[in-house]
């Protein structure tokens, strides 16, 4: 078995409107959203990238300059400014399928629009690969950022999402997809 790459990276806990995000980043990019992010799930969440990347966090003095922009773009976004994130990406986290539908999702479907599953997997050229595409925005490692509350079920229902329905709610109201809650 091969040891894993050994990488410097860094994390904080960003407060936002929908709850603390913990945010990961490698000297590549952006490598990891992590939602809910209170005490307990902010240290599994960086002891999994732990073992994942075969390294603890950098020293204090280290910040992934992509960490940094990535806490400015996301205050941006959550404040309404912000339509399109431009942080460096780090794909390391996710492979094969789930990385290619990520990356369309990155790239194709825009702030303020939504996709079906199966419309997803039509332009990835899996057409019988709807539920896969579900499974992918599971295993999304960049939620918000690579935006998989855009993606919703063929019938008009919202679908699933990682981070709760009230979540993927918000940030759909957020983008003037949904009207925002009366309450």
């Amino acid at each position: 078995m091969r040891a894993p790459e050994i990488r410097a990276w860094s994390w904080e806990v960003l407060d936002t409107p929908i709850g603390p995000l913990l945010l990961a980043a490698t000297d590549q990019g952006l490598a990891l959203v992590v939602f809910h992010a209170d005490g307990k799930t902010a240290a599994e969440a960086v002891s999994r990238l732990t073992r994942r990347l075969g390294t603890g966090p950098a020293p204090a003095p280290h910040r992934a300059a992509a960490l940094a922009e990535a806490v400015r773009q996301l205050e941006g976004y959550f404040a309404g400014g912000l339509k399109e994130f431009t942080v460096p990406l780090d794909w390391s986290l996710t492979t094969g399928f789930n990385r290619r539908v990520l990356r369309e999702l990155a790239d194709g479907v825009p702030y303020g629009t939504v996709v079906g599953y199966q419309d997803l997997a039509d332009r990835v050229g899996e057409p019988g690969a709807a539920r896969a595409v579900g499974m992918a925005m599971g295993s999304n490692p960049l939620p918000v950022v690579v935006a998989c509350h855009r993606v919703v079920e063929s019938d008009g229902g919202i679908g699933g999402f990682g981070g709760g329905l009230e979540t993927k709610r918000a940030l759909l109201a957020l983008e003037g997809v949904l009207p925002q809650p009366l309450f």
